[in-house]
């Protein structure tokens, strides 16, 4: 799992004027939650240190250092400008050893399918799934075999292997990915 250094800049007071004052400065007003429960940490992260973590489809971990002291969080949630796209604002989820916390993955799908070797498109339904694990089994992404699917054959959340120590929450029968056929091979 790729991990990204950050430094947080520890904001005094809180509110909306705190918030368009960090931004003013380049920072971006940001916020840590402990996973479990507990005091929530304000600070401000500068908006180039942070292009790494959002700009990218992989799952990614941050290790942000506030005031000495190293923390190891997942984003949350990203907040953006409605009109320009920028990040006004990040919510970071610290994860606590042992506390088993929510999170979405990208599923990447592995192998060759028989059924597009026959004709077939391979049509992907899902690009992420939703786990829950504890930060000592926490996976960058999960690997769906596509390798067995023939014309007409759909992979469900119930054939992706799962390790050890992580839980799927979606439902087992959602379809994530099909082969369809296509319209020249139907009338054979």
């Amino acid at each position: 799992m790729e991990i990204i250094a950050l430094t947080g800049l520890v904001k005094e007071g809180s509110g909306k004027e705190v918030s368009r004052k960090l931004r003013n400065e380049g920072l971006i007003p940001a916020v840590m939650y402990k996973s479990g429960g507990g005091d929530s940490k304000a600070f401000g992260l500068e908006s180039t240190a942070i292009r790494h973590l959002i700009y990218t489809s992989k799952f990614k971990m941050a290790e942000i250092t506030l005031d000495g002291q190293v923390h190891k969080c997942i984003v949350k949630d990203i907040q953006f400008h409605p009109v320009n796209d920028q990040v006004i604002h990040l919510d970071f989820l610290e994860l606590v050893p042992g506390v088993k916390f929510k999170a979405t993955v990208p599923l990447r799908f592995v192998g060759q399918a028989p059924g597009v070797k026959s004709g077939g498109k391979f049509l992907a339904k899902m690009r992420q799934v939703n786990i829950l694990t504890t930060p000592e089994y926490i996976v960058d992404e999960m690997d769906a075999d596509i390798s067995g699917m023939e014309l007409g054959g759909t992979l469900r959340i119930r054939d992706v292997k799962v390790p050890e120590g992580v839980e799927v929450t979606n439902q087992p029968a959602v379809p994530i990915a099909s082969i369809e056929i296509p319209r020249a091979l139907r009338g054979k």
